[in-house]
């Protein structure tokens, strides 16, 4: 097994030219497998970055994980910031969305319905597709299938959800977790990643709880600055 390294230290690396801009938010409905959707679109005040799109996945359905929860809004309206529309929204039986709970399997066919919702408000252009925790797990397994041009997964919940059959996406994809989770195994996350021939890009926010406890402003940071060289680079 290869040793895990942090392979990238963002912290010392200059910052992005990329401008950050205001971010209006909208609340949105639309029509999903089982029915409606709710949905909240955050939009930059302008749309610099016009070849990307992005969807966010919220934490487990049955604990208290909305589309609204802290980690979640970060993370979108972080992606917002730098020129790209970005959609959050919640899993079926969570607030206005129609449906039950369906163990990540029907979630992930909410999640391809909000990938067809947004691209077809902004066609032809790429997605960045991320989640947090269970959020993860969904994304992760739907990447396959929607093509994302870079997934990130925020404290991927190995161990606590099955991931047998997983096949590490082709795109760019890139991990952030603290090893002081409470919920998810970091020791765990780690071999997970390392195990793949093509290693996944691990953060670690040293002594960060599972929800990111007084570090948001930190994984804002991390999220912007991601994005920001995925965009250079693309």
């Amino acid at each position: 097994m290869r040793a895990f390294k942090l392979k990238v230290n963002l912290k010392l690396l200059p910052k992005p030219e990329t401008p950050f801009m205001k971010v209006n938010s909208q609340q949105i409905i639309f029509e999903g497998p089982v029915g409606n959707i709710e949905a909240i679109l955050d939009l930059p005040e302008n749309t610099s970055q016009e070849a990307f799109i992005s969807v966010n996945c919220h934490p487990h359905s049955l604990h208290g994980g909305t589309m609204t929860n802290k980690v979640v809004h970060t993370v979108s309206r972080a992606i917002a910031g730098v020129g790209i529309p970005s959609l959050r929204f919640n899993f079926r039986g969570v607030g206005k969305s129609a449906g039950n709970y369906d163990e990540g399997l029907g979630e992930r066919e909410d999640l391809k319905a909000a990938i067809e919702w947004l691209a077809n408000e902004y066609p032809n252009r790429k997605i960045i597709l991320s989640g947090f925790s269970f959020g993860s797990f969904v994304s992760a397994f739907a990447a396959k299938d929607v093509s994302p041009s870079m997934l990130l997964s925020i404290a991927p919940p190995v161990k606590r959800f099955d991931f047998d059959g997983f096949v590490r996406p082709s795109c760019e994809w890139n991990i952030i977790m603290g090893d002081q989770d409470e919920l998810v195994d970091f020791q765990a996350v780690l071999d997970w990643v390392n195990h793949f021939e093509l290693t996944p890009h691990l953060i670690n926010m040293q002594g960060a709880s599972h929800f990111f406890h007084g570090r948001l402003v930190e994984l804002r940071e991390y999220v912007e600055e991601l994005v920001c060289r995925h965009v250079e680079r693309s």
